[in-house]
């Protein structure tokens, strides 16, 4: 593998500049150049640090943004195999709006999030095994022990609703927040300067967990709307 990923030549030295997105485009480009198939295995990490000048951290980054579009998959003590063909077009959702008005920016990504989150904690609430339950529960202990530490919790916030659209079981909910999920996190860090932003929807993630455990689809979806609810009322007063 290493010998034929070599002559390809299809992966040129990267510049310091978002390097796993970088790594994932350049995979992608030798995916296609080499006609590689599902089934395939995908160059040592040794040998994409080594072609791409970058550390292991990065790679395996990659590797995971992959891993949940559902492109690739680890097998222990094997390597990264490729699951279906991919190419630089089908990695990427381009989305675009305007970065010079935040206000309107976030508000058109909270009616795309409003969509998707109702539906996924429904389909969670239908859907979930006892293992996704103890999944979302520890990522819930962990977003409230962290927001009583610090006032706020983003990422561990995320990594709840994470949890959620995984106990889906179906791999396009998590698919479809990966491709957009650049144009999220560049909108929702600290949206407007306040780590309070929407701090009034805590407790009800908490709601939203329960409804889950009960099998409430109609209490999933009413929950997240309380949430959204409060993320919308912000967004509005903290713009003023």
């Amino acid at each position: 593998m290493s010998d034929q990923f070599e002559r390809r030549g299809l992966i040129p030295l990267l510049p310091p500049i978002d390097r796993a997105r970088q790594v994932g485009e350049a995979l992608a480009d030798y995916v296609e150049n080499g006609d590689l198939k599902a089934g395939d295995r995908l160059p040592a990490e040794r040998e994409l640090m080594a072609a791409l000048g970058v550390g292991r951290s990065t790679i395996r980054e990659a590797i995971r943004w992959f891993q949940a579009l559902g492109v690739v998959e680890s097998r222990k003590g094997s390597g990264n195999y490729l699951l279906k063909p991919i190419s630089r077009r089908t990695i990427h959702m381009p989305l675009s709006l305007d970065t010079a008005n935040l206000r309107d920016a976030l508000l058109q990504t909270l009616q795309v999030r409003r969509g998707l989150e109702c539906e996924a904690g429904m389909v969670a609430a239908r859907m979930r095994t006892e293992e996704d339950l103890k999944i979302i529960e520890a990522r819930l202990e962990e977003m409230e022990r962290v927001h009583h530490a610090k006032g706020a919790s983003g990422p561990e916030d995320l990594a709840f609703h994470l949890a959620i659209y995984d106990a889906t079981h179906n791999p396009l909910f998590r698919q479809l927040l990966e491709q957009m999920r650049e144009t999220f996190e560049r909108f929702w860090s600290h949206p407007f300067e306040r780590f309070d932003f929407a701090r009034r929807s805590f407790p009800y993630h908490r709601t939203l967990f329960n409804a889950i455990v009960a099998q409430d689809a109609e209490a999933a979806r009413g929950e997240t709307l309380k949430i959204l609810q409060i993320v919308e009322e912000d967004i509005k007063e903290m713009s003023k």
